[in-house]
């Protein structure tokens, strides 16, 4: 019997519009290049006069890349055999969603299209594009009422499973990875995140001792080191599922994972050999400690100072947003050391040990004071703001021995880190499309569940398709991570999209919610607050679309 749903020859119309679309692509980046770029090199007036279409061609060249990664995901699971129908469903609605969109506009934000006319794309391009045949017939049906129902048709039983479409993971022990922490999950973190969230507390240390113990903080450090020595996608992997119950249990790897990329890189042996089997152990818990008042992403105006004093450094000035401040051991302070020096050249790294603090004195120790800052969400490991006045950190702790290497120590794990807050992004978007999911199959209106309903069984089946579209994405760049290859670009691309649908996987699943959604005792207020930071923090998405926009035409 025919199935109606699925588009005959998927596959070559699939190629057929990426073959269309590459000629598309290189048509813009000249026009954006010659609006930007002065001499053949970036004009920073131009960029920020200019910052409509730099940053329009940054979504442009995302959603390019997150086609070719569904494509190339389809491609591998049909050469495994693996590619069923809900699969080829996901693809052929994420083919025709964001080909209509390139034709169209690309939704930036919720109030910001951007159209290709107004990154200079000429008319006669985007008019071939749109007239391909393989373009038209995805557009057409891609992304069809019919295919929506047929995928959520597909996923009406996947609660239980935790299947919503094969992850692609060609390696088992990755697969049996997952499945041990969505268990953990289920069991010790899903129950109690909402309260955690409503009481606004830290997450009990006996969960953080329980991760330990699972090895979530030595997970790419080195064997040699005390860790598990695996790569970024298994990271992947692991903060995904701990983000899907609950971001600040995902987060608590991010600090770790920062520190010990940090340390591994541009450490000096005696650091590494010291803090890297702390760090993978849990003995020591650390915290980032980057941002000032005022500065936000501009770290080449940083002003604290840490300014040697015989065998050590006394540090005095002001940061904020400090995540899991209090109880962590060791901050990773960036610093001025070199007040004479301008702009990056005068900042170094500084391992900055302190006493864990309680509830009754967050900070202890001699030259640091901190007051907490209250959230929307985020808040199992709370945000402070700290001061320093004569905090003392041992010479021998400056990060590789060397003062002036701090931001390019600091730049050198961006990609992880990116890639890790991609990770934590699926994780969020795929726990608001389970929660919507589960109110949708369990209420009931009009004599029948709300799953029954085109708007509702709609807004689902597009959940499931964009969360692996993020998530496809999110793997490439760890992928290439893992490979030795420079992903910062990929690794960008993955965040700046992740974000964007995690919120608004978030946002569909509390209209689906109703009024319900809007009261604090249900899990989707929680995670609609949750979902809203990521488009914020480790470059807010404008940063980040910038990012991606001067590194795609310097390449």
């Amino acid at each position: 019997m025919t199935d109606n749903a699925l588009i005959p020859d998927l596959k070559d119309l699939c190629a057929g519009a990426l073959g269309a679309l590459e000629p598309l692509y290189e048509v813009t980046r000249d026009a954006v290049k010659k609006t930007v770029c002065e001499n053949g090199k970036i004009d920073a007036g131009r960029m920020e006069d200019h910052q409509f279409a730099a940053h329009g061609f940054a979504w442009f060249a995302t959603y390019t890349n997150a086609l070719r990664q569904m494509n190339a995901w389809a491609n591998r699971l049909a050469e495994q055999g693996r590619l069923g129908r809900l699969e080829q469903l996901i693809t052929q609605a994420a083919f025709g969603e964001y080909l209509a969109q390139i034709c169209g506009g690309i939704a930036m934000s919720q109030g910001e299209i951007i159209r290709l006319g107004a990154l200079g794309t000429p008319e006669d391009a985007l008019e071939n594009f749109a007239k391909n045949g393989a373009v038209k017939t995805l557009i057409a049906q891609g992304n069809s009422d019919a295919t929506r129902r047929a995928i959520a048709e597909e996923i009406n039983d996947s609660l239980a499973s935790g299947r919503f479409g094969d992850s692609g993971m060609e390696d088992e022990t990755l697969d049996m990875v997952r499945d041990q922490f969505r268990r953990f999950v289920d069991e010790k973190v899903t129950p109690h995140a909402h309260g955690w969230h409503e009481r606004d507390e830290l997450i009990p240390i006996e969960i953080v001792n329980e991760m330990a113990e699972l090895g979530v903080f030595g997970l790419t450090i080195p064997e040699e080191f005390g860790g598990l020595g695996m790569g970024k996608t298994a990271m992947c992997v692991v903060t995904e599922e701990l983000s899907r119950g609950y971001i600040g249990v995902g987060s608590l790897g991010t600090r770790s994972e920062i520190a010990a990329e940090l340390i591994r890189l541009g450490g000096t042996d005696a650091q590494k050999e010291h803090y890297l089997p702390k760090l993978a152990s849990g003995e020591i818990l650390p915290t980032a400690v980057f941002t000032e008042p005022n500065n936000g992403s501009d770290l080449a105006n940083l002003r604290t100072r840490a300014l040697r004093d015989g065998d050590s450094y006394k540090v005095t000035g002001n940061k904020t947003w400090i995540t899991h401040a209090a109880r962590s051991d060791l901050m990773t302070l960036l610093a001025r050391t070199n007040p004479d020096a301008a702009g990056y050249r005068g900042l170094s790294m500084l391992l900055a040990e302190k006493p864990r603090g309680t509830d009754e004195t967050p900070f202890p120790a001699e030259g640091m004071s901190g007051g907490e800052i209250e959230v929307l969400g985020y808040r199992g490991m709370k945000e402070y703001e700290l001061s320093f006045d004569g905090f003392t950190v041992p010479a021998e702790n400056l990060l590789g021995g060397v003062e002036g290497q701090g931001f390019k120590q600091l730049m050198a794990t961006f990609e992880s880190a990116r890639i890790q807050t991609a990770a934590r992004a699926v994780g969020v978007a795929q726990n608001a499309l389970e929660i919507g999911m589960r109110y949708a199959q369990e209420r009931v209106q009009f004599g029948k569940p709300l799953y029954a309903f085109p708007r509702v069984y709609g807004k689902i089946a597009w959940m499931v398709v964009e969360t692996m579209i993020a998530r496809q994405l999110t793997y490439f760049s760890a992928v290439e991570k893992d490979q030795d290859i420079r992903c910062d670009i990929e690794a960008g691309m993955a965040k700046l999209l992740g974000a964007r649908v995690a919120w608004s996987n978030a946002d569909n699943a509390l209209q689906i919610h109703g009024g319900n959604g809007y009261a604090t005792e249900y899990q989707i207020s929680r995670v609609l607050c949750d979902a809203r930071i990521l488009n914020i923090f480790e470059g807010a998405a404008e940063i980040q679309a910038q990012v991606i926009t001067r590194g795609l035409l310097g390449r």
